[in-house]
Formats: C-alpha cells, sequence, structure tokens
C-alpha cells in the first residue's frame, strides 16, 4: 500500500504553545503520541466529508451534509493544533500516512440504511468513545496550555457525535423492516472494527510517572474505559432503536 507525506508544520507553527512547566525527559514519548493523534485527527475530516457526499446522494436534507462539512473542518483543525504540540515539544509536525482504506459505501444494503451504518459507526461509536477518552485525560491533566488545547478538540468531539445519535432519534422510528434488518446485521462488524482500530492506537502499558501532564494515557485504564463506553453508553443507546 502507498503512503503520502503529511506535513503540517507551516500551519502547526502558527500555534506554538509554552511547553516550559512540562517534564522535558517525557517530550520524546509525547511526540510520538500526539503524532499520531495529528494523523488520527487529520484522516477524520476526509472520512466526515465522505459521509457528507453520501447523505447528499441518499437525499438527506442538505443541513446534514453541511454540519459534516463542518466537521471535517474541525477535524483537520484538530489534526493542526496536534501538530502544533508536536512542534512545541521539539518534533516535525510530518508523517508517512499509508494510503486510507476506502470509504464504504455498504451497496448491500437500502440508501438510508447505508447512510446510518456509517452514522453509526462514525459518530455513535468512535465520536463517542473520543468523548470517553479525551474527557478521562482531561480530568487527569493538570491547567495550562494542552489542557486548553485538549478541552477545545473535546468540544468538537461531542458536537460529532451528538450529531449521530440525534440523526438516529430523527430517521430510526421511519425505518422499514428491510432497512431496519440492513443496519442491524451490521452491529456485529462495527463493534468487531471498533475495538480492533481503538486497541491498534492504545498503548498496551500504564501511564509513565508525570505522564498524564503531557497526555501520556495510560493504555490499560483507556481499554477498560473503552469497554464500559461500549456496554454502558453505545449498545444502550443502539438499544433504543435496534435489537443490539
Amino acid at each position: 500500500m502507498s503512503a503520502s507525506l503529511l506535513d503540517l508544520r507551516a500551519e502547526a507553527r502558527a500555534h506554538a504553545l509554552d511547553v516550559s512547566g512540562y517534564p522535558v525527559e517525557l517530550f520524546p514519548s509525547a511526540i510520538g503520541t500526539w503524532r499520531a493523534r495529528m494523523v488520527n485527527e487529520h484522516a477524520s475530516s476526509a472520512v466526515f466529508e465522505a459521509l457528507a457526499r453520501q447523505l447528499t446522494d441518499a437525499g438527506f436534507p442538505p443541513e446534514l451534509a453541511d454540519a459534516c462539512q463542518g466537521f471535517a473542518a474541525e477535524e483537520r483543525r484538530h489534526g493542526v493544533l496536534c501538530g502544533a504540540v508536536v512542534e512545541s515539544l521539539g518534533g516535525t509536525a510530518t508523517a508517512s500516512v499509508p494510503e486510507r482504506p476506502e470509504f464504504p459505501l455498504h451497496r448491500d444494503a437500502p440508501p438510508r440504511a447505508a447512510v446510518l451504518r456509517n452514522v453509526i459507526h462514525i459518530c455513535c461509536m468512535s465520536e463517542t468513545v473520543a468523548v470517553s477518552l479525551i474527557g478521562a485525560e482531561r480530568l487527569e491533566m493538570p491547567p495550562g496550555p494542552l489542557l486548553d488545547l485538549l478541552t477545545r478538540i473535546y468540544a468538537d468531539e461531542v458536537g460529532h457525535a451528538r450529531f449521530g445519535w440525534r440523526l438516529l432519534e430523527q430517521v430510526a422510528p421511519e425505518l422499514s423492516a428491510a432497512e431496519r434488518g440492513a443496519v442491524e446485521r451490521y452491529f456485529p462488524v462495527a463493534f468487531r472494527h471498533l475495538v480492533q482500530h481503538e486497541h491498534a492506537h492504545l498503548p498496551s502499558r500504564g501511564a509513565p510517572e508525570r505522564g498524564e501532564q503531557l497526555g501520556l494515557c495510560s493504555g490499560l485504564e483507556a481499554r477498560v474505559l473503552l469497554d464500559e463506553t461500549i456496554e454502558e453508553v453505545i449498545r444502550p443507546g443502539l438499544r433504543r432503536f435496534f435489537d443490539c
């Protein structure tokens, strides 16, 4: 699979942070963590752009696609902010990015069900997990520029998750039996992919001492929180509308 270079140096340097109060010995680890976040956040912009196109093609109201285009812009901004942390810590806001897999259009499902599959996966699952993980990280982080930056990202992720849950509230009651069945058949795949994706990006160890100051979370605690979010938030939320 081919790769391309993501280069956010110029934009990131415009958002330089004062990191003088943070533990210098943890900067190398923090650079790797925030560079990975930079890549993930920037990549999410393409996902929301594709979802906007799918909403339009399926005949959903244009304001929904407009909202997703706005989310795409927010994700690009998140990538720049994470890159700003990388640069401020002494790293470089560049990364080799593998070619992304094709956005799933779910042509085996009716158009509305195909859209809901992606809305559920992107917003009700992935973004809801992001809200939980970032929210927990904010509670551990001391006041300072990194907490302020993470709070900006957190607020946007809350909006992305709410978009999905609100759309479900509007559309799910109107689904035909065939559409409902098509959505429900996707749940095992979606949950499996969610867990695999999160585990691939969470460290399999605890956080280093004082690591919470720089956003170096405990991967072990994050995995527990992931499971709790799935069982206590996502599944109950979906059960309001589907057999899950």
